[in-house]
């Protein structure tokens, strides 16, 4: 699963990150959770640790704790859900 997340900080540009393989396993390990579970609904302490790794990971400058990012946070939101998707797809009938 990959999602595209929105950040505003206090006094800084938006930005966007999307989350890969390694942050939803460090999402899985620290929440004791599973990338399943996600399907059933996100929180906005999920979202803001997932855009908070994904950023440290794509190398912007956060804060030492995720406590300190989320009070810097004034919008964070979903841009793009796209689910992986491991199926190919059925002929067209062209072929």
């Amino acid at each position: 699963m990959q999602l595209r997340l929105k950040v505003q900080r206090q006094n800084q540009d938006a930005y966007e990150v999307t989350t890969n393989l390694a942050v939803i396993v460090a999402w899985e390990r620290r929440f004791k959770r599973r990338a399943s579970d996600l399907g059933a609904g996100v929180g906005m302490e999920d979202l803001a640790f997932m855009a908070y790794d994904a950023s440290q990971r794509a190398g912007i400058i956060v804060p030492s704790t995720l406590d300190q990012f989320i009070n810097e946070v004034e919008i964070l939101e979903v841009v793009d859900n796209e689910p992986q998707n491991f199926t190919e797809p059925a002929p067209s009938g062209d072929s």
